[in-house]
């Protein structure tokens, strides 16, 4: 009880209230850009966050997330544009509805359902997340190598769409992350020399880069196709929003666990999560025709599911260090950069600040419904925002932010590398998360398999000997089997025939 009382305290403080404030209108307002991302929202927020204490630094990435995946809704409905990839899934049945005159109905299920979505995914992450540390604290070097595979796994295997393309970004991540100090042998690897890569690829800029200055290089690239705003007056929003949540009360539900199950897997995350709740809307549906002309059933599911993934995908991150989703990898980092070394461990030595990451989540969602609204009001003014000013803008927070990380211009030209380098990728269809995650557990892979070789005096039985390290690493070594077989030809084959079956 000392532990959440200590957390009400530090969360309620005057100054902590005015920074989730001033990120939740930041996230509103950059999830309601279409392009800028709730990843980028997050990626440009840390700078700052470097400069606050833990509590602070934390409720603020966590508010502008939840913010800005909500406010993606808010142009995919009214120009067909998703302001984020999580908003994608129903962008067109958004829009469709707003062409026949329920623009009101649609935000204000938006709206409804992003809430209520979000305060499932959190219930879920206060009951699950202590339960499993609890668990996780018994766990030796063996479990948490079988775990980083795992972890990589799911990120190449579930988390893309092309896996050969998603083990071709985790390479690359796992090589980037090479560079600097063995942490075994203490040798110095790939530096050429260089002292500003002994301490290895800094973290900050490598994810400002990947995720806002390929988004800016994107917008750049695309600033001449903006979408139209559609000239419909906002009324409204919570007439028949009651009638909609009395008849498809289980597509909310059902959304809401299909979110909070793939948002707590490694590389998963939002976007996945509505795409695949909204697939699952459409084929379980008693009207499947109307889907894609405007039908509400399939958006139910899918702001469901997308912002039931927001909490759930701290699971992984606060219980294990691996992160859920892109966002959650740059939570890491931040946790890092505090001395918050996230695992089990965490929960004995500062429960307080667990406790109070529950509680700014709360406080987050509930926030959600009356700045939403009143984004959804504005909508029009915010969307009228000329992107050839707010670009260069938010390049310049990019570059003071990556100088900020390493007082030297090698944090600025890492950021433009990595932007660049991000950007190839993505024009090329490689995802940039694997790479991401490759980054962040390329160390304590490495770390634990050397510990693990150590202790087992060099044989691999070893890593199987354990009771949980041994079903983790049947269940790896036969996730792997299992997609090796069918990337062979008669095993995709035999899955096509299934398919169909």
């Amino acid at each position: 009880m000392t532990a959440i009382s200590t957390a009400f305290g530090l969360v309620f403080d005057p100054t902590v209230l005015a920074v989730i404030m001033g990120s939740a209108l930041f996230g509103m307002f950059v999830g309601a850009m279409p392009g800028l991302t709730a990843t980028m929202a997050t990626a440009l927020l840390v700078p700052v966050t470097f400069f606050m204490a833990p509590v602070p630094a934390l409720g603020a990435i966590v508010t502008a997330t939840a913010m800005a995946i909500f406010a993606g809704d808010i142009p995919a409905a009214m120009l067909r544009m998703p302001g984020t990839p999580a908003s994608a899934a129903y962008a067109d049945e958004s829009y469709e509805m707003t062409k026949k005159g329920q623009l009101d109905l649609c935000m204000g299920v938006n709206l409804v359902f992003s809430v209520l979505g979000g305060i499932f995914g959190v219930i879920i992450l206060i009951v699950l997340a202590p339960v499993l540390a609890e668990v996780a604290i018994n766990f030796s070097s063996f479990e948490y190598f079988w775990l980083a595979c795992l972890g990589l796994t799911c990120a190449v295997f579930i988390g893309t769409g092309d896996p050969l393309k998603g083990l071709l970004s985790l390479f690359i991540g796992l090589a980037i992350g090479c560079i600097g100090i063995d942490p075994a042998a203490g040798q110095p690897r790939f530096t050429f020399g260089n002292v500003d890569l002994l301490s290895g690829i800094n973290f900050i800029p490598t994810l400002i880069g990947m995720f806002a200055v390929s988004e800016l290089l994107r917008g750049a690239v695309t600033m001449e196709k903006g979408g139209h705003v559609i000239a419909q007056a906002v009324g409204s929003l919570m007439t028949g929003v009651g009638g909609v949540f009395k008849k498809y009360w289980f597509n909310f539900l059902r959304g809401s666990t299909i979110g909070t199950v793939i948002g707590a897997l490694p590389g998963a995350g939002a976007d996945i999560a509505a795409w695949v709740s909204y697939a699952v809307s459409k084929k379980t549906s008693k009207e499947p025709e109307k889907f894609g002309t405007g039908h509400i059933e399939g958006i139910v599911d899918s702001t469901s599911a997308n912002n039931s993934a927001l909490g759930a995908a701290w699971i992984p991150a606060l219980v294990f260090g691996i992160p859920g989703d892109s966002i959650t990898a740059i939570v890491i980092g931040v946790l890092y950069m505090k001395g918050m070394n996230p695992g089990p461990s965490v929960f004995l030595q500062t429960p307080e600040l667990i406790y109070a990451v529950f509680i700014i989540f709360i406080l987050a969602n509930l926030l959600m419904f009356p700045l939403g609204w009143a984004a959804i009001k504005s909508a029009k003014q915010i969307l009228r925002v000329p992107r050839n000013i707010l670009l260069p803008i938010i390049l310049i927070f990019c570059i003071v932010g990556s100088y900020a990380m390493t007082n030297s211009l090698y944090g600025v030209v890492l950021m433009v590398a990595m932007g660049v380098f991000g950007w190839l990728l993505e024009e090329h269809g490689v995802p940039v998360a694997p790479l991401i995650l490759g980054l962040v557990l390329g160390e304590m892979l490495e770390q634990n398999f050397m510990s693990s070789m150590i202790k087992a005096d060099g044989s691999l039985i070893g890593f199987l000997s354990r009771p949980i390290a041994g079903v983790l690493g049947v269940a790896t070594l036969g996730l792997w089997a299992f997609m090796i077989w069918k990337a062979l030809p008669f095993g995709a084959s035999r899955a096509a025939v299934d398919a169909k079956a």
